[in-house]
């Protein structure tokens, strides 16, 4: 399916003021007619003046529904009995065939997105009561908008590479460019983007690990790397994005940008994968202080060695290393013990 741009029908002002003229003249004939009945009898001309006239008043109404209005970033995809006839794209007042009618197929689908406002555009609701309860009727806009929209669906339990459930969503900014691959080539373009944007996720997670863990190959070349849904959240978007781009291109549809708007384990296993990262961050903090603690107790033997402050045996190094480290690595305030006798 091509799209074909209409760009000549830009004179519904002028229509307009024809079909004015028009109801104007046809009234006045229809009363001229009608008197000069009354005066001068049915005579033929005045008997056509005045069906002409009649059928014009009762009919002239249908040209009024060729009168379209178009906004900024808005078009209007017409078929004319079935055929595709076009689209307007341009802002301004048109005149086209009053048979044609507008197709766009999401009209009346609500995603989580902007621009989808119950109520909104020129569409309105009549109530009616009946039964105990009340229907609404509303008159959709068959408009499709050509403005940068954003999908935010909702969040998704899916399993990392690891087997591990996560929670995460997406924003996903798009905008039709096709108004015919969109309103002929899918059912439904709205819906359409949003399943894809669904299974492009889960297709993309399930190559990454929640954090960074060893020999996992998250590009699929064969060689392990440090990809990991937290740390790699642009990289992960990009993929996204360009996953979901190639599915919904035959909808007209150009995908702007996706990002990760919300990332965390499942319930299930969020205070276990708390508790291993605080053990994990214990158990480096420990490392840390040991090295550091090593590395200070080396530095004072060899300082006392150097200075000649005092011969120290092994036994006596050992007592002293230990007390060191005891005191380094604590927890608490170390309380010192003051030895006034030898150490035999």
């Amino acid at each position: 399916m091509k799209e074909i741009v209409l760009k000549n029908k830009k004179n519904g002002l002028a229509a307009l003021c024809l079909i004015i003229l028009l109801y104007l003249a046809a009234a006045a004939l229809t009363i001229y007619a009608g008197i000069s009945v009354e005066e001068t009898g049915a005579a033929v001309w005045n008997m056509i003046l005045l069906i002409a006239g009649g059928i014009w008043l009762c009919v002239g109404w249908i040209p009024l529904c060729g009168l379209k209005i178009l906004r900024p970033q808005e078009a209007l995809v017409l078929t004319l009995f079935g055929k595709y006839i076009g689209t307007l794209k341009e802002e301004g007042y048109y005149y086209v065939n009053p048979f044609c009618s507008a197709v766009n197929p999401a009209a009346a689908t609500k995603l989580r997105q902007s621009g989808d406002v119950a109520g909104g555009g020129s569409g309105f609701a009549i109530a009616m009561e009946g039964a105990g309860k009340a229907e609404v009727a509303t008159a959709v806009d068959k408009r499709i908008s050509l403005k940068i929209m954003t999908l935010n669906n909702n969040r998704q339990k899916i399993n990392d590479c690891l087997g591990n459930p996560v929670e995460i969503g997406i924003a996903v900014m798009w905008r039709v460019t096709d108004t015919a691959k969109a309103a002929f080539n899918v059912d439904n373009y709205k819906e359409y983007l949003s399943l894809q944007c669904d299974s492009a996720l889960r297709n993309v997670v399930r190559l990454y690990p929640y954090d960074v863990a060893p020999n996992v190959d998250t590009t699929g070349d064969g060689v392990a790397d440090d990809g990991s849904l937290r740390g790699s959240s642009e990289i992960v978007a990009a993929r996204i994005r360009d996953e979901i781009q190639q599915k919904v291109s035959d909808a007209g549809i150009e995908v702007l940008e996706a990002r990760i708007t919300y990332l965390a384990y499942a319930p299930e296993i969020a205070a276990v994968m708390l508790q291993r990262q605080q053990a994990s961050a214990i158990v480096d903090a420990r490392k840390m202080i040991v090295d550091g603690a090593v590395g200070m107790v080396e530095m004072a033997l060899d300082r006392l060695n150097e200075r000649q402050v005092v011969e120290l045996d092994e036994e006596r190094k050992a007592a002293m290393v230990s007390n060191l480290l005891v005191v380094l690595c604590g927890n608490r305030d170390a309380q010192p013990v003051v030895n006034s006798g030898s150490l035999y």
